[in-house]
């Protein structure tokens, strides 16, 4: 029996194909029929597909950490349009900084795909001048521009700035930190993350260091990096001369999801496994996030939104038995 499709401008008709005929190519819906909406990549593209910068090859393991805090905190977002927000911050801590910060965010208009929007710029800043900056644009579809600084004590403390190519199965990105032209001081890295099959990415860096803290001069770091992932389970690992990342991550359920994280440095010969969870339970409107690591530190978050009102309650807590240190924080966030 021949296959049938349904054409679109005709709903009620369809369309007999033959065994051995086979549906024209699909083509970029955006390019034809919806301009406004352009680089939206083909469903049934059966190419690899772009594996994503090799910064976040381990970023799904990064997202189980629980973000703790020590003392109370007290967030307000606050959405002016579709695009600007702001957010007021104030925190209360005996370890970190204490204090008010305002942020801002801002997301443009120009659509890459069905989910991100170009430009967007984040900025924090607080009472004292401490100020921290992100932007990132896009040149077409393909080419991102990023550049993030930092300002503390009424001096630039960090700077980057980063140009990244993304084709439909590698990206390639240069990054320039620190730089100081007249002392020829800085950090360039460059990344290459290529995919092989849909499940499997190889990726490289190089890195070279300058400065006057260096040894001799001048430093080259090269390492190599994997990645295999089936969607539910993911594989990253990155070695080279500074050390061995390994990160497994699980989804076993719509609730529940596990990760472990391994570092081994190899010029101090130290290392550091870490195993961390996340549970969410969408009836209850609670998010819970746990890890322990071989350092003998204990660490959870609990947020739990409070409806009918726009906020959550979030609880923080701490424990490392071999220093005997405990931190507990609690905060609210409201918008």
């Amino acid at each position: 029996m021949g296959l049938v499709y349904a054409t679109a401008n005709k709903p009620r008709e369809t369309t007999v194909l033959e065994p051995d005929e086979s549906p024209s190519p699909c083509v970029p819906c955006s390019r034809h029929h919806e301009p406004e909406v352009p680089c939206i990549p083909c469903i049934s593209d059966p190419r690899p597909g772009n594996p994503g910068t090799l910064q976040e090859i381990h970023k799904k393991v990064k997202d189980l950490y629980p973000r703790n805090f020590e003392g109370a905190k007290l967030l307000v977002k606050k959405t002016l349009s579709s695009h600007f927000d702001v957010a007021h911050t104030i925190t209360l801590s005996s370890v970190t900084p204490s204090g008010y910060k305002f942020g801002a965010s801002y997301i443009g208009t120009k659509r890459i795909g069905e989910t991100e929007k170009y430009p967007v710029a984040i900025g924090d800043i607080m009472p004292n001048g401490n100020m921290t900056a992100d932007f990132v644009h896009t040149i077409g579809c393909r080419v991102r521009a990023k550049i993030a600084a930092q300002i503390a004590d009424n001096k630039y403390r960090a700077c980057s700035s980063t140009l990244e190519y993304r084709s439909d199965d590698f990206t390639v990105s240069l990054t320039l930190a620190n730089p100081h032209f007249a002392k020829q001081h800085g950090t360039l890295v460059l990344h290459y993350l290529q995919s092989i099959t849909s499940r499997i990415a190889l990726g490289a860096e190089v890195a070279c260091h300058r400065g006057l803290g260096i040894p001799g001069g001048q430093q080259t770091i090269m390492s190599a990096a994997f990645r295999y992932s089936t969607g539910y389970t993911t594989l990253s690992a990155t070695l080279g001369e500074a050390g061995l990342h390994v990160c497994y991550h699980r989804k076993n359920s719509q609730q529940l999801q596990m990760g472990v994280e391994m570092e081994l440095n190899m010029r101090t010969h130290e290392s550091i496994a870490t195993v961390l969870y996340q549970f969410d339970l969408p009836q209850a409107d609670l998010i819970f996030r746990a890890s322990v690591n071989s350092e003998t530190t204990v660490a959870a978050v609990l947020e739990k939104k409070l409806f009918p009102i726009p906020a959550s309650l979030v609880m923080s807590g701490m424990l490392n038995h071999t220093k005997q240190q405990f931190r507990v924080g609690l905060g609210l966030n409201i918008g």
